[in-house]
């Protein structure tokens, strides 16, 4: 009688998993390629999408904050405050609530074949760099504009770090997102709160208001926050005002680093017996 092999992770550390990843590479491409087309494939507007939400969202921001409420943007354009930091906030926000529930969605792909895990929650972050690149490209055209207009003064020099900014919030969105789906592994109820967490998250970061204006008593829960250097570079960048630091860009690498290796280990811990709990 023929005996049936049981494919099964390699192994369970950090290196293991990198090694198996990048066995695994042309999975991730195609991946990658499948998640860009067939997200908006059957829609009518198609990747327009991608600017009409950050247009829309912007919008309403300058009228309710900065009209109504007249949060104060340090002087700069609302248009430009507002559309830089949702373009960010964007990209970290989804690929985060995209990842924080890889076993439960693909738990039939995963009871039939196996392959590395982690290149799922892989693609969504590379495959959402897309959608990124289009809403920042927007962002340039209007930064470009209000340069011109002399209505900001850019700090050319900082703008080298913008790469270094987008691979932290790759890696912070990575880490937490394996870290939350292993755990919704088990408490399914994470699934309802993450969406719900994400965004009370957004209003502890500077995204619809400049570091400054936060009252003293609060300061240090916002600076704790490894997103908000990172919105704040990006704004001392882009728009010359803002708070760019360093050592909290450091700060926020080590975070997103030490939640990265975290994340690694408790997800090749629960790709091995998922199926018994899902």
């Amino acid at each position: 009688m023929r005996k049936s092999k049981v494919i099964t992770p390699n192994g369970s550390g950090v290196i293991e998993s990198i090694k198996e990843v990048l066995e695994f590479t042309d999975l991730l491409i195609l991946l990658v390629r499948r998640d860009i087309i067939v997200l908006y494939k059957q829609t009518l507007l198609g990747p327009l999408w991608y600017l009409i939400q950050p247009i829309i969202t912007t919008l309403i921001f300058t009228f309710v904050f900065g009209k109504l409420a007249k949060i104060s943007t340090d002087g700069t354009p609302h248009i430009a405050f507002y559309f830089l930091g949702i373009s960010f906030w964007n990209y970290f926000s989804e690929s985060l609530n995209k990842t924080s529930n890889i076993f439960t969605l693909n738990q039939g792909i995963f009871g039939k074949v196996y392959f590395p895990r982690i290149i799922i929650p892989l693609s969504v972050i590379t495959s959402g760099l897309l959608k990124f690149f289009i809403q920042l490209g927007l962002f340039l055209i209007i930064w470009t504009y209000y340069v011109k207009e002399s209505m900001i003064s850019p700090d050319y020099a900082k703008l080298i770090w913008i790469p270094f900014i987008v691979i932290v919030f790759m890696i912070l969105s990575l880490a937490l997102g394996m870290i939350f789906s292993s755990l919704t592994v088990k408490y399914k109820d994470l699934n309802f709160l993450m969406v719900f967490l994400v965004q009370i998250w957004m209003y502890f970061s500077p995204i619809i208001y400049p570091l400054n204006q936060v009252p003293r008593n609060y300061l240090k829960y916002v600076k704790v926050n490894p997103v908000t250097p990172l919105v704040e570079a990006c704004r001392y960048a882009f728009l010359g005002v803002g708070n760019f630091d360093p050592i909290s860009l450091l700060y926020s690498a080590v975070v997103s680093l030490t939640l990265l290796f975290i994340g690694l280990l408790v997800f090749s811990k629960v790709e091995k017996n998922f199926m018994d709990t899902v």
